[in-house]
C-alpha cells in the first residue's frame, strides 16, 4: 500500500506536522522558562544559577513534574551556602518558583501553544485541565500534544463545510 497517495498518508502527513509545532512549541516553551529561571537565580545570587536555569528549561519537557525536579537544585544549593541571616533567599527561590509556575501555566504556555499550533487559547489552557481530570496523571501529558492533532484536523474540516 503506498501511503503517499492514499488519503491515509495525507492524515499522516497532518498529524506529523501538527506534532512537529507542538514540539516546537515546547522548547520555545521551555527556553522562556530557562531564561525566567536565569533572571531570577541570578537576582537573588544562587550558587550556580547558569547551570540549574539551564537544568530548567530543560526539565521544563517534562509536563507537570518538571518544574518541581528543577526547583530541587536551586533549594539545596541556597540551603548548604545560606548563612544565619540569610535564609531569607530560600523564601524568594520558592517564590521565583511560584512566579514562573503561573506565568508558565497560565500565559506562557498557552500563548506560545496557540501561536506555534493554531490552537485556540481556550484549549491550550483548559485542555490539560479537563484532561487531567478524565484521565488523571496521562491526560496532563497527553493533552498538547494531543490537541495539536485534533486541532490540526479541525481547522481544514471547518473551513472545508463553509
Amino acid at each position: 500500500m503506498d501511503l503517499r497517495n492514499s488519503n491515509a498518508g495525507g492524515h499522516l502527513k497532518t498529524a506529523g506536522s501538527a506534532l512537529v509545532n507542538w514540539w516546537r512549541a515546547a522548547t520555545l516553551d521551555a527556553l522562556i522558562v530557562g531564561v525566567l529561571w536565569f533572571i531570577g537565580l541570578e537576582l537573588i545570587r544562587v550558587p550556580w544559577a547558569p547551570f540549574w536555569a539551564i537544568l530548567g528549561g530543560l526539565l521544563q519537557i517534562i509536563p507537570t513534574f518538571g518544574g518541581m525536579i528543577a526547583l530541587i537544585g536551586p533549594v539545596i544549593s541556597v540551603a548548604v551556602t545560606a548563612n544565619d541571616d540569610d535564609w531569607w533567599r530560600l523564601g524568594l527561590v520558592l517564590g521565583l518558583y511560584g512566579l514562573i509556575v503561573i506565568l508558565e501555566g497560565l500565559v506562557i504556555g498557552p500563548y506560545v501553544l496557540h501561536r506555534t499550533t493554531k490552537i485556540p487559547w481556550w484549549a491550550a489552557f483548559f485542555g490539560p485541565i479537563v484532561l487531567g481530570i478524565i484521565i488523571p496523571f496521562w491526560g496532563v501529558l497527553i493533552a498538547p500534544p494531543l490537541l495539536a492533532v485534533v486541532f490540526a484536523f479541525w481547522k481544514p474540516a471547518l473551513s472545508n463545510r463553509r
